[in-house]
């Protein structure tokens, strides 16, 4: 669960044109001067349904628990196949300010209202490459929508919303298992990321049918991977115990200072 801009145009593009063909002409003021849109569909007394209102939108934490509880726990409840029933649900957001937090009375009341265990996780922080739509999909949208070269915020939104519905299975497939090389790139770095993204060479071994569903990883580095996390989390915790016996001892001595002297 995230959300997008997606631009009008890039700071930087590449034209392939005809000899005969002028050079394209971009004017702005500068590229903060880009136009920009979220996309959000409103009902109201003047317009149906889905008809595209354009409007300024400030997505805020009650915006963000009103698109998870009112259309996308809907949408899971609708699509979800029947022969996964029982299975967990992970939704993952980002820690951005707007997001909804995993115990969000809201949320949790509109859950237990379906029969589906459906469970909400933070991804790590200064990880986009764990967030398979920063990873993947939204550049992919926004690549395609470039191409279109659209000239309005009508024609941008216009143009991102055919893209995804024209978006293949297939490349979700290659995305997702995109996400699994960099998941296991990052437990072999120790939870660093610098890292390259493996090549796979998925489409042709899609193409072959020989794309896995799910990567392999080596025990070892499973065994490795939760030990490091381990050990990270016990020092976490030796710290914050020694904040709070000196915050302990700062207030003893604070108060201290303000008992009376006896005569």
């Amino acid at each position: 669960m995230d959300e997008k801009w997606f631009n009008m145009t890039g700071v930087v593009n590449n034209y392939y044109l005809l000899p005969e063909e002028p050079d394209p002409l971009r004017t702005l003021h500068h590229k903060d001067s880009i136009a920009k849109s979220l996309l959000a569909q409103r009902t109201s007394e003047n317009r149906d349904k889905g008809t595209l209102e354009l409007k300024s939108l400030k997505v805020t934490r009650d915006v963000m628990r009103y698109y998870m509880c009112e259309k996308l726990i809907p949408a899971i409840q609708e699509h979800w196949p029947d022969e996964d029933e029982g299975r967990t649900i992970y939704i993952q957001q980002d820690n951005a300010t707007p997001h909804i937090l995993p115990d969000d009375p809201v949320f949790r009341q509109v859950i237990e209202q379906t029969d589906l265990d459906i469970k909400l996780l933070q991804q790590p922080p200064n990880s986009p490459d764990m967030n398979i739509l920063d990873l993947c999909i939204f550049r992919s949208l926004q690549s395609h929508t470039d191409s279109r070269a659209p000239q309005s915020i009508r024609e941008l939104i216009e143009g991102v919303e055919e893209e995804y519905r024209k978006y293949l299975v297939d490349k979700l497939a290659r995305s997702f298992v995109t996400l699994q090389s960099c998941i296991r790139e990052v437990m072999r770095n120790k939870g660093a990321i610098n890292y390259l993204i493996p090549h796979m060479n998925k489409e042709r071994r899609q193409a072959e049918g020989r794309l896995p569903i799910a990567l392999s990883i080596d025990r070892e580095l499973v065994g490795q991977t939760i030990a490091f996390i381990e050990e990270a989390e016990a020092i976490l915790a030796a710290e914050k115990e020694q904040k709070q016996q000196e915050k302990s001892r700062s207030c003893r001595k604070r108060a201290a200072r303000k008992e009376p002297q006896q005569p």
